[in-house]
């Protein structure tokens, strides 16, 4: 298997970030946390609403959020 094939199998593992169980208890209690897998919804990208303008939060094919206005 060459090195390029590789790193292509390395990017395109699913994501297996364990979610955490109890959402009741915030991980710092002045921050509200959601899980991705709830904000997203299935999706690669939500809409986010601010000051009058609107910002796209997408996951990246490497799993990486971007924030773009």
């Amino acid at each position: 298997m060459s090195p390029r094939q590789i790193i292509d199998m390395q990017v395109r593992l699913p994501n297996t970030t364990p979610v955490r169980a109890n959402f009741s208890a915030p991980i710092q209690k002045d921050i509200r946390v959601y899980g991705s897998d709830i904000l997203f919804d299935g999706t690669n990208e939500v809409g986010i609403e601010h000051a009058g303008s609107l910002y796209r939060l997408k996951i990246t094919r490497q799993g990486k959020l971007i924030l773009n206005k």
